[in-house]
């Protein structure tokens, strides 16, 4: 056999789909991750200067802020092992169905865990999706308050109309009702919408939420391509091909 069948071969066994699903998973939880991480801690230093005064006003906020720093650290870590194990049971499962290396074949215990990934795969998917529209609240709350101040600037000539346009943490579940101040009105507002931090904090929101759709994608490509690895498996198996382990 010369080279480049030989290259053709083992190209032939690459599992293409679980690999570009690799790396967009790979993609979407460091982004996640990285920057939804960044954006909690930089949430909690805005509400700590602009809208709280009291420590005991946003004490519990600020635990569940850490515990979902945490969460974050659980889930990079599981999606890294987890994203590896998908590939390596894509090059199985590609090269079982291919038939590309010698008289390797599908076995019953290689389609067995095929049908455990798909599962597993599925309801990660599912669960990811409410992931997915979660990290969609913290982009709506900013994009008001961005609407909110374009709003005050647009009407810098009428000051009594300004000082009605506020954003309120409270109603929003951030902060007690019994916070102070709790809200942000007019210019003050205005200049909070103008800080670095603010800007800062927006724009890791958007990209955490980009990222978790991006991880959502992943999550869909493996599930199709374990699926129609399994059912290409489940062909040969039904051909006779297919050995007990």
């Amino acid at each position: 056999m010369g080279c480049y069948d030989c290259c053709m071969r083992c190209l032939g066994g690459v599992p293409y789909c679980s690999l570009v699903a690799t790396l967009l998973c790979f993609s979407g939880i460091a982004l996640f991750c990285g920057c939804g991480h960044q954006a909690l801690t930089e949430t909690e230093r805005l509400i700590e200067t602009y809208f709280a005064r009291n420590l005991q006003d946003y004490i519990t906020l600020a635990y569940i802020i850490q515990y979902f720093q945490y969460v974050i650290y659980g889930l990079a870590s599981f999606f890294f092992l987890y994203c590896i194990v998908l590939l390596a049971e894509g090059f199985y499962t590609t090269s079982a169905a291919k038939q590309t290396f010698g008289e390797f074949r599908s076995t019953m215990c290689g389609r067995c865990l095929s049908s455990s990934f798909i599962v597993m795969t599925y309801a990660l998917a599912v669960l990811w999706l409410l992931v997915f529209a979660f990290s969609a609240l913290p982009v709506y709350f900013f994009y008001n308050m961005d609407a909110t101040c374009h709003t005050i600037d647009v009407l810098t000539e009428t000051p009594a109309s300004i000082n009605q346009l506020c954003v309120d943490a409270r109603q929003y579940g951030l902060l007690p009702w019994n916070a102070v101040p709790g809200k942000a009105c007019g210019m003050t507002l205005s200049s909070v919408c103008k800080t670095r931090e603010y800007r800062m904090t927006y724009d890791l929101y958007i990209a955490a939420f980009a990222g978790a759709g991006i991880t959502l994608l992943a999550l869909l490509t493996y599930t199709v391509s374990t699926t129609y690895n399994f059912a290409v498996l489940r062909y040969l198996g039904r051909k006779g091909i297919g050995a007990r382990c």
